[in-house]
């Protein structure tokens, strides 16, 4: 759903008022936190709730590329930890 062009103004407090349309399109609630954020002079705001869904899935496409399908990540690391000390080694021997 998009909602453009609600007007809105920041009171002597520095607080926005959310209209009710806002808030119900975004599923808020009394007392619900919500997370802001800038970026290129444009605010978002989002329920706290989808922020850490949002972050979440970003960071889990953003590492699909690097992970072999079936295998954990956690197997890459260990194995570049067995490594490392024949490594460092190899490196410090030269």
């Amino acid at each position: 759903m998009k909602i453009f062009g609600i007007k809105t103004r920041i009171n002597q407090n520095g607080r926005i008022v959310l209209p009710a349309l806002i808030r119900q399109a975004m599923g808020l609630r009394l007392g619900d936190s919500i997370v802001m954020s800038l970026e290129d002079g444009i605010l978002r705001i989002e329920p706290h709730r989808a922020s850490y869904r949002t972050r979440a899935s970003t960071i889990q496409d953003e590492f699909k590329e690097t992970v072999k399908p079936g295998t954990p990540a956690s197997s890459d690391l260990m194995q570049e930890r067995r490594e490392e000390p024949q490594v460092e080694k190899e490196e410090w021997i030269g």
